[in-house]
């Protein structure tokens, strides 16, 4: 049919054919060049983040991490344990395709059943099958969440109902509600508690296991840590959003304060920067976003500015900040003298 309908053709419309088919061809070839390149750098990060997560467990398990005192070494361990949690969820989320099941994960202990519960009961919109006929309540599947109040653990049964068609077999349930962490126990409220506690509060995780012990359950701080790296992946987007919305201002303020950080390999702690950039009070949207750097130089202002060394290439506006060389480096960028 191919062929007759060429046949049929003349010079020029055989010229239109072969261009179209030629464009087509190359419009295939950029669609499959730009996925091998997506691909490699997905696998590149994938790497970098494995990388990264082994020299987390060497820190963590060397024998070196004895030499710390009880404290300094439950400090330094709740930080790997929420770093490495943030990079296996970040891998998992990189890599397609992967199976997230059970396999090789501990069975959960079940939750004490002298704690208060409630029921949420979710059920299909309609009980009526598709097919005309009534379905009928067969089982129920129960997910149970540890919540938290100040003082008092509870836990939140949630209960699916399973509907079932008896004439052509259709099973209907109310699908699963999202959460923050998937088959996790927490809910939103606890994982709040454990995160406003540790970086509003200053509470060290050590201390938040003593107190949810005080409470009636004391969650093992490495258990803590995890939930605290998988909240930190979850809520990146909300910090990249902040980010840019913030850079949408014509004038942002700027500062360094010093923090101590541990040099690995060494036992010996530097000097390491959290830079804080805000809004100013008339604006709208009142924002804050703190940024980690190993030191105090302009290049750090520059990256979080998306400012190029040919030149401006990101924000453009006014910064205002303090007389510092580093800082003034930057500003130089952004207001480059005539």
């Amino acid at each position: 049919m191919i062929a007759q309908n060429l046949h049929s053709l003349d010079l020029a419309e055989l010229r239109q054919v072969a261009q179209s088919l030629m464009t087509a061809a190359a419009e295939r070839d950029a669609i499959i060049e730009r996925k091998e390149r997506e691909l490699a750098f997905k696998q590149a990060t994938i790497d970098k983040l494995t990388h990264e997560m082994a020299v987390l467990k060497r820190l963590k398990f060397a024998a070196k991490s004895e030499a710390f005192n009880a404290e300094q070494k439950s400090l330094i361990e709740e930080a790997l344990d929420a770093d490495l949690a943030a990079l296996a969820r970040e891998i998992e989320r990189r890599t397609p395709g992967k199976n997230t099941g059970d396999k090789g994960q501990a069975k959960r202990a079940a939750l004490p059943p002298e704690l208060p519960r409630t029921e949420h009961r979710h059920e299909p919109d309609s009980t009526t099958c598709r097919c005309g006929c009534q379905l009928k309540r067969i089982g129920e599947d129960v997910a149970e969440k540890l919540d938290y109040l100040p003082g008092v653990f509870s836990v939140e049964r949630h209960i699916r109902g399973k509907w079932v068609c008896t004439q052509c077999e259709t099973l209907v349930q109310a699908p699963v509600a999202p959460h923050i962490i998937d088959k996790g126990i927490p809910t939103t409220g606890l994982l709040a508690q454990v995160l406003v506690a540790k970086y509003q509060d200053h509470l060290p995780l050590y201390r938040q296991e003593h107190i949810f012990g005080r409470a009636g359950l004391a969650i093992p701080r490495s258990t803590l840590a995890t939930w605290v790296g998988q909240c930190g992946v979850q809520l990146q987007p909300l910090v990249d959003s902040l980010k840019q919305m913030m850079l949408k201002s014509p004038v942002l303020h700027a500062d360094e304060t010093p923090v101590a950080m541990l040099k690995p390999g060494n036992k010996k702690t530097h000097k390491a920067y959290v830079w804080t950039y805000c809004t100013t009070s008339y604006d709208a949207i009142k924002a804050v976003v703190f940024d980690f750097a190993e030191g105090r130089g302009g290049q750090y202002v520059r990256d979080f500015l998306a400012l190029d060394d040919s030149g401006p290439a990101g924000w453009r506006g006014k910064l205002i900040c303090d007389d510092f060389s580093g800082d003034v480096a930057a500003e130089d960028m952004l207001c480059p003298q005539a």
